[in-house]
């Protein structure tokens, strides 16, 4: 019971923060299997056979909110799952010393490059008269599903920054369409996990089920969560805790000395915090923008007037 509700916690969370952004439940969830001693190819297969049940959750909810672009969907989750299928097998074929290094390298890369989007870089300017086309969305979908199995996370990192520095889409149906494609893609990568595990030992049913509750229970307010809350801190916030986290676990491996330990992580999370300040600065001052935008609006003066 202690299992099922600290993984239940944690797939809670975790699509608190993905059904938010768009990214973040592989990756989140994944540290966490991978912290507490999982081999990487269970710790991905246990994430995405949880993920089935928590992206169609998501992706309902989404489109209850009318947060979906159904054509985008449908191009995007076809090579979405073809490349999920090629990195499950890739990464059940590697040794586990080996594996282990590279999922955490790649956790580690896509919690630096959320922590530094969300807190230091422009979001991407709207432009909703250009609609995302094959050329565009089928290479994306083939990079984010391999990245995502292969990481156990990586979809919403992949798919769903470059989709909102592109530009093309209106930024909550970006997140919307990309957490209902992901349904397609952890279905064929948790197929794929199942063929190459089929002879491995050690899938904790337990964490997966504790996984799934988490992120069913979390998917709805994630969906209605998404209007409101400033994506800038709260990916700003997540993406530095998968930084330090697999950044303890790079170094574990590579048996960092104390010193070396002890000044990497300093300065890791300082980053953390000048990258949580930057975020909560934006949002503030594009909250005074928006105001002084609305005061110098017509109707807004006409209103005044009116008053006046």
């Amino acid at each position: 019971m202690e299992t099922l509700l600290l993984f239940g916690l944690a797939g809670l969370l975790a699509q608190l923060v993905d059904g938010s952004l768009g990214m973040g439940y592989g990756a989140t969830s994944t540290t966490a299997l991978v912290a507490f001693g999982t081999a990487p190819a269970i710790a991905s297969a246990s994430v995405h056979l949880a993920k089935v049940g928590a992206s169609l959750a998501s992706g309902v909810s989404h489109w209850k909110f009318r947060n979906v672009d159904w054509r985008t969907v449908g191009i995007l989750a076809v090579p979405g799952a073809l490349g999920a299928i090629v990195g499950a097998t890739l990464l059940v074929s590697l040794s586990t010393g080996f594996a282990s290094v590279l999922i955490s390298s790649i956790l580690f890369l896509l919690g630096l490059y959320v922590l530094i989007r969300f807190a230091f870089l422009k979001l991407g300017k709207l432009i909703t008269d250009k609609r995302p086309g094959g050329r565009f969305l089928g290479p994306l979908g083939l990079v984010a599903g391999f990245v995502d199995a292969t990481g156990g996370g990586g979809w919403g990192p992949v798919a769903t920054t470059t989709l909102l520095s592109s530009g093309r889409l209106e930024p909550r149906k970006v997140v919307g369409s990309v957490s209902a494609a992901e349904f397609v893609v952890s279905v064929a990568a948790s197929i794929a996990f199942f063929f190459a595990l089929a002879r491995e030992d050690g899938m904790n049913f337990l964490v997966v089920a504790g996984l799934l509750i988490g992120g069913v229970v979390a998917a709805p307010f994630a969906a209605w969560l998404v209007r409101l809350l400033p994506p800038r801190v709260l990916g700003a916030a997540a993406g530095g805790m998968i930084v330090l986290t697999n950044a303890w676990l790079l170094m574990r491996v590579a048996g960092a000395g104390s010193a070396v330990f002890a000044t990497v992580y300093a300065g890791l999370v300082l980053l953390w915090i000048a990258g949580l300040v930057a975020s909560v600065r934006s949002v503030l001052a594009e909250k005074r923008m928006n105001a002084l935008v609305g005061e110098d609006s017509p109707r807004e003066k006409a209103r005044q007037a009116t008053r006046g």
